[in-house]
């Protein structure tokens, strides 16, 4: 089981939920606003816009907080926010991304340092460990909306590099390119799908004892509850005692 399904589901067990959701729906408005200022207001003519407001209506965003978030971005006190991609080594020789937004690099990069220095990992330069992930566009769907050669034949019509059926239902693959394309071809015919979003993936992943383990949890929960923070992968597994152990 791949580490980065893993720490999600643990993740979303772990702490208050209202909490949770809170920070999430505030992360979700805050690129929601960042793609609406790039671009058109409209996410029909707006494509990075269009994959925020359907990641936030995933979770379960109310439509008037991802309106406000789109009218923000016209307003004259809105923040700016750079994108940023850190690079780091988590313990166990662990590769680990995160993706940022941020009005303050200096203080974002000084708390994303100092995460992986009290998990005994430490932050590299940008371009060190991505090259073992590939970045490609995720599609997912429950198991219900469609047969597995149903979807695939739809998925690969559409333009889609691969479909895999899982427990939670059918993940298709695309290129960084095609994601909006193939995204919009499916939902014309089985409707919004649970996720599309642009993913590091990693290509392998590395085995990690407990101590280790519990350690990466530990850095990547500290990243997620950073409000900078977008979004956290690496590449590692652990053992499902320790899933077990930490309510996964």
């Amino acid at each position: 089981m791949a580490g980065h399904s893993q720490f999600k589901n643990i993740m979303h067990k772990k702490g208050k939920q209202d909490a949770i959701r809170s920070k999430l729906f505030s992360k979700f408005a805050r690129e929601i606003t960042v793609a609406a200022k790039m671009g058109m207001p409209d996410p029909a003519m707006n494509p990075r816009l269009r994959l925020a407001v359907l990641a936030a209506r995933a979770e379960n965003m109310p439509k008037d907080n991802i309106e406000r978030a789109i009218k923000k971005a016209s307003g004259g006190d809105s923040e700016n926010y750079d994108e940023v991609r850190y690079e780091g080594y988590a313990p166990g020789g662990v590769a680990v991304i995160v993706e940022a937004l941020t009005d303050n690099r200096n203080r974002t990069a000084g708390e994303v340092r100092s995460y992986f220095t009290k998990a005994g990992g430490a932050l590299a330069e940008t371009g060190a460990v991505s090259f073992m992930f590939d970045h490609v566009g995720q599609i997912d769907y429950d198991a219900k909306v469609a047969s597995e050669d149903e979807m695939m034949e739809a998925a690969l019509e559409a333009g889609a590099d691969d479909v895999a059926a899982t427990e939670e239902g059918h993940e298709i693959t695309t290129s960084l390119e095609g994601l909006v394309e193939v995204s919009r071809a499916l939902e014309a015919r089985f409707g919004e799908p649970k996720k599309s979003k642009l993913i590091w993936r990693p290509q392998n992943t590395i085995a990690v004892d407990d101590e280790a383990g519990e350690k990466i949890l530990k850095l990547i929960g500290s990243l997620e509850d950073n409000d900078d923070v977008q979004n956290v992968y690496a590449n590692f597994e652990i053992s499902d005692a320790l899933v077990a152990k930490m309510g996964g």
